[in-house]
């Protein structure tokens, strides 16, 4: 028998050890799913969107059960989990209140006809969500999901099967049918065939992934031989462009909070700093400042500013990360070693001189890890911030918005905030570009994302 662990980062023993689902064990899953999805699908959208509503009630009741789960799973640090419940929340209203009229029938004109196009729900989903964000990942694709008319497979990352379950549990408190939302429990070892077999099957309507390139390549790779829709959200290394006239205080506080909320585990959160030559010396001592007062610690201390990594691997690579490219002529200024004793903690660090051909400027770094590189100009600047396999978010700081909007139109990416630090909305459409993945999720892209687009035409 498989068997799925869970283990605190924070200290590095066990938690709960979960069985792991056999083929027969998802097959009854599946048609379950699938059933349920059917009979969903045929509730009118008012009474979806109100089902939905009452998750963001159950979101705001189980706010502290789910909190704790965060942070005992992956060591998020106790303020930035209950901010992604009540994140989650705050789209349940979103979507209950907005969802009925994004999907109603848009009327167009034609001679001679009478014509619409609607958006009807496409069926079950499967998801495969990452560990990072345990409930704010599930939630920002499902709650648009559900209202839109879908079911959903949940294949949660493993290291968060507790977070899986009570999210599970909680659709099903809040007034959604049973088997509706379903979290798989299946084995790391058999995620893959797992997951392609799940691809290929037909009462699966598509796939939405947020994770690795190299899960990216997989399930859009099985949607794409079975024809089915995908959305594909790949992690990045989102540029953080500081010109020479930003305040510079200002674009550094925000540095530091940009890079290292969530333990710098977040696909958008700012990993390259690029810094024009003018003001590199003065952004460079106050972010460094910045980054050597935050508190790390017990991410249960409401004072916890960073927590451990997830797993110790994470740890692991990220001391790579910096070894190489130390050995490649970056300049350490602080950090840059595990903090002894128990759990997977890592010291906030700064790499300097950075450039194209270092590990911590090509790869996603996904830890407490920030590489500041200098541009001689505006040009260079814009230069760095596209030498990137990714696009998914990108900060500019300026005194003139207007030029910062001019210079992120030559940069590419997903999303482009003007002296702001990137972040999702659930009134804003999020994804990425180039091996940052495609399609989109939250606001009207994102309910839309998983319907039928269809064209009624009459004829007069």
């Amino acid at each position: 028998m498989s068997t799925i662990q869970t283990s605190n980062p924070a200290t590095g023993r066990p938690i709960t050890s979960y069985e792991a689902w056999d083929a027969e064990r998802i097959e009854t899953a599946v048609q379950r799913a699938h059933a349920a999805s059917r009979a969903w699908a045929l509730i009118p959208v008012a009474e979806r969107a109100s089902r939905v509503a009452r998750i963001g009630q159950a979101l705001r009741s189980h706010a502290g059960h789910l909190t704790r789960l965060v942070v005992e799973e992956m060591g998020k640090p106790l303020a930035e989990a209950r901010g992604e419940v009540d994140k989650s929340a705050l789209t349940a209203d979103y979507y209950a209140a907005n969802g009925p009229g994004i999907l109603a029938d848009v009327r167009v004109a034609v001679d001679g006809a009478e014509a619409w196009v609607s958006y009807e729900p496409a069926g079950l989903v499967l998801a495969v969500m990452p560990w990072n964000f345990p409930v704010w990942q599930v939630m920002r694709f499902a709650l648009p999901s559900l209202v839109a008319g879908n079911g959903i497979l949940l294949k949660h990352a493993s290291n968060v099967t507790g977070s899986a379950l009570a999210l599970q549990d909680l659709c099903v408190r809040a007034g959604l049918p049973e088997h509706l939302v379903t979290a798989l429990l299946i084995a790391d070892a058999d995620v893959p065939g797992t997951t392609a077999r799940l691809i290929e099957d037909d009462r699966i309507a598509a796939v939405t992934l947020t994770g690795s390139n190299r899960a990216g390549a997989a399930v859009g790779s099985a949607a794409g031989r079975a024809a089915k829709k995908s959305v594909l959200e790949l992690g990045g290394s989102d540029a953080f462009v500081v010109l020479a006239d930003a305040d510079i205080e200002q674009a550094a506080a925000a540095a530091v909070k940009a890079r290292f909320t969530n333990s710098g585990q977040s696909c958008v959160c700012a990993k390259r700093f690029i810094v024009h030559q003018d003001v590199a010396d003065a952004f460079t001592e106050a972010f460094v400042a910045g980054v050597e007062e935050l508190t790390v610690g017990d991410p249960r201390d409401p004072g916890t500013q960073v927590g451990p990594l997830a797993r110790n691997d994470l740890r692991e690579a990220i001391q790579r990360q910096v070894e190489d490219s130390v050995a490649a002529g970056a300049r350490l200024l602080t950090g840059g070693k595990a903090l002894p004793g128990d759990g997977f903690f890592y010291q906030p660090t700064v790499l300097a001189d950075t450039e194209p051909g270092m590990a911590a400027f090509d790869e996603e770094t996904f830890g407490p890890l920030a590489a500041i590189a200098v541009a001689s100009d505006e040009d260079d600047a814009v230069r760095l911030a596209n030498a990137t396999s990714f696009g998914l978010g990108l900060s500019v700081w300026t005194a003139r918005s207007a030029r910062g909007i001019e210079v992120a139109r030559r940069i590419t990416s997903g999303a482009a905030f003007v002296n702001a630090v990137v972040a999702s909305d659930p009134r804003l459409p999020f994804g990425g570009t180039k091996r940052s993945g495609h399609g989109r999720e939250l606001a009207d892209a994102g309910i839309r994302e998983f319907t039928n687009t269809r064209t009624y035409w009459i004829g007069h």
